[in-house]
């Protein structure tokens, strides 16, 4: 059999057994079905022809429940002898509506692949030990996530820790003696000593009180933050008890780095007593293993994920400015041990740099994102670049993010790459790529997906050049036109890219040309491009930016001018709530977890004290009229579009409270809206299986409402 052969067949032979593998025929009832007849309008008699192009119906499309079946490669980890890739599967679960990670191995060679940690609890950030006998890894198999070691030869595994607290950025010493790692560690911080009479034995009081002292008291995911501060630890690899070596009311995060001796740790952190108000304020300190901490830089901005070379000579390290602005490039430096000699090895790189490794003692690994995708350059201690792999992507199986990762030994290189039609796999590369899994062809192979094509044109307002693409429907015929969803991204500095995407292939399944761009302010377009938004989120000039990708499609023959939809999350939400407060071409819109009032965004959510400082001209009460401006809220006297507003109840990046102003203020103007809120739910209200369907199958049930098709189904709750 082929290679490729193969690989399917022992998947489906050493593969678990997953319940969400099932195909529940029921499960169209939990959703607003959307199934629907789109009319397509003929170029040639301008007549319309209705077209049956329900994916619940035709089951070579994709469907809703699909998405319980998809699975992607996260992290990959290359063993030191360059052979095997330890691997995070991370797979959909019906039953549990969560996704799983498991930990599989490939041989670099490809003749192998078998599941190495795969059960109904997560396994995942696998590290190699430095002579690749053993694997450390995290997981919550005894309940709360603790560190474990694995020996390959046996397969026996030993529990390492016993914490209260999850560890993080696991990281062998050089001789394999110990593991280090971070941790959160409760503080014990009261504000008032407060004398309360004695309860009296079997009574029943209220709750005691909270209180707040920091000015970060909130995160997103995590709501109220207790006192607490993240340390770092080691613990030895044939048991014992884990020692922490920080102090001090600061947090130690990122990645860790040890002397080639073992002696000390490199880490970054920013321990000025000012730190919660410097959030891209870090420097890159060590650690021996007495606790003794030793400043090893002092620049003002971020010195960040500091990885010594292995001769012990040299430390590279990421490097922003501390420049006000929301957008800054991450370049690679490299400097002495000691903290002397700095050199900036990627000064011409006009993108941001991660993920370092050293190659060897010459040579160093980055990632950096061009145009839509993820790569992996190398560059050498005189700073020539030379790229290793490129395409990277395909992480996110909800929308088309540029997220990727990459690990390497010597000359091995494994990443995650993707395509339009399939969420990332496993890659390796030395002179030549190799694709090493398919774990989406059982599911994806006979599925008709909507074509993912490139457009690039210019911007109405100014020029600029923008990058976008567009699905086109599975059944796509060139003599008609198709009514066409408008998605914007989030963060504004973030990207999409031609990767595979669950909600916009659902989207172009039922019958819609969805497009989408990278806009001004996007990332992998240069420094200067992304900050083109600076002081102008959101504005005419993102607005112009996806009209005028939306008018080229129309020009083209492709969209119908007159089935117009728009909608977005996050900064995606922002810029659908502003575009409909300029123009009335939108038959509908759906705005998820927008900021609509940036006055009182920044005083409630968990992100104010950076973006005051880093997005606008100063403290709000001083810039009333700017933030105004830049708010939704200001233009909703103009909006006669239908909108649906969708925010998560727990939502600390951009408060519910945020959305109710929207929809209040639309209901006071009479334009119909109604509000979806999604229990439980955070930021990332696409987070679990049926949220991600929940949501777009409401997208899809408003548009639906709009679209003049018969008997409209009113969206159902999520």
């Amino acid at each position: 059999m082929t290679y490729y052969d193969f690989l399917i067949h022992r998947k489906k032979s050493i593969k678990p057994t997953r319940k969400s593998r099932v195909v529940v025929a029921l499960l169209g009832s939990l959703f607003v079905s959307s199934s629907f007849a789109v009319k397509a309008t003929s170029h040639s008699d301008n007549a319309s022809a209705t077209t049956n192009i329900s994916a619940a119906k035709n089951a070579h499309h994709f469907a809703s429940e699909d998405i319980f079946n998809l699975e992607y490669v996260s992290e990959v980890q290359v063993s030191p002898n360059g052979e095997e890739v330890a691997y995070v599967r991370r797979s959909n679960d019906i039953m549990s509506d969560s996704t799983r990670s498991n930990i599989w191995v490939a041989t670099v060679d490809g003749r192998s692949h078998r599941p190495l940690l795969s059960a109904s609890h997560n396994f995942y950030s696998p590290r190699w030990s430095p002579d690749g006998k053993r694997l450390a890894y995290l997981s919550n198999e005894n309940g709360k996530p603790q560190l474990y070691i694995r020996w390959m030869d046996t397969g026996q595994t030993a529990l390492v820790t016993n914490v209260t607290s999850s560890p993080s950025s696991i990281t062998w010493s050089p001789d394999g003696k110990y593991i280090a790692f971070t941790m959160s560690v409760e503080a014990n911080e009261k504000p008032l000593s407060v004398k309360m009479p004695k309860k009296p034995k079997g009574a029943k009081w209220s709750p005691g009180f909270e209180y707040i002292t920091k000015a970060r008291y909130q995160a997103d995911g995590k709501g109220i933050l207790e006192p607490a501060y993240t340390h770092i630890f080691v613990v030895p690899t044939d048991g014992g008890t884990a020692r922490q070596l920080t102090s001090g009311n600061y947090h130690h995060r990122g990645s860790l780095s040890f002397s080639p001796d073992a002696e000390k740790i490199y880490f970054s952190a920013n321990r000025s007593d000012n730190w919660e108000y410097e959030p891209v304020e870090a420097d890159i300190y060590t650690v021996d293993m007495s606790g003794n901490i030793e400043q090893v830089t002092n620049f003002k901005g971020r010195e960040a994920s500091p990885v010594v070379s292995p001769n012990g000579k040299y430390v590279a390290y990421e490097r922003r400015s501390d420049e006000k602005v929301m957008y800054k490039n991450s370049y690679l430096y490299v400097m002495n041990a000691d903290g002397s000699d700095h050199k900036n090895l990627t000064e011409d790189v006009d993108n941001s740099v991660s993920n370092i490794q050293w190659k060897d003692n010459k040579t160093l690994y980055f990632q950096q994102s061009v145009r839509g995708l993820a790569q992996v350059n190398s560059v050498t201690l005189s700073g020539k670049i030379k790229t290793k792999a490129k395409g990277l992507g395909g992480t996110t199986l909800g929308r088309p993010y540029v997220f990727a990762t990459y690990h390497a030994s010597d000359d091995i290189v494994a990443y995650t790459k993707g395509a339009t039609d399939r969420p990332a796999d496993l890659y390796v590369s030395d002179k030549k790529e190799r694709q090493l899994t398919y774990l989406n062809e059982d599911v994806l192979g006979h599925k008709q997906l909507g074509e993912v094509k490139e457009i690039v044109y210019s911007s109405s307002i100014d020029g600029e050049e923008i990058q976008g693409w567009y699905i086109l429907p599975p059944d796509y015929d060139s003599s008609k036109t198709y009514p066409l969803i408008l998605e914007i991204h989030g963060g504004p500095n973030l990207a999409y890219g031609p990767v595979f995407t669950a909600e916009l292939q659902r989207m172009a399944a039922e019958g819609y040309v969805v497009f989408y761009d990278n806009h001004r302010g996007s990332t992998g377009y240069g420094e200067r491009f992304a900050l083109l938004l600076q002081g102008k989120y959101s504005s005419k000039y993102d607005f112009a930016d996806h009209m005028s990708g939306v008018d080229a499609l129309i020009e083209k023959g492709i969209a119908d001018p007159e089935r117009l939809y728009i909608t977005g999350g996050s900064a995606g939400g922002i810029a659908s709530a502003y575009a409909i407060g300029l123009t009335d071409r939108f038959k509908a819109a759906v705005v998820a977890k927008p900021v609509i009032n940036w006055l009182s965004k920044v005083l409630t959510a968990d992100s104010g004290l950076y973006q005051i400082p880093f997005q606008f001209p100063g403290k709000p009460w001083d810039n009333v009229e700017h933030y105004w401006k830049r708010s939704p809220l200001s233009l909703v006297g103009n909006v006669t579009t239908p909108t649906m507003l969708i925010t998560g109840v727990n939502d600390k990046r951009t408060p519910m409270s945020e959305t109710e102003q929207f929809y209040q203020a639309l209901k006071i103007q009479k334009v119909d809206t109604v509000l979806v809120k999604v229990p439980e739910s955070s930021h990332g209200i696409a987070a679990k299986p049926s949220r991600m369907i929940g949501k777009v199958e409401n997208i899809l049930a408003w548009f639906k409402k709009y679209s003049g098709a018969d008997e409209a189904t009113r969206p159902d709750s999520l």
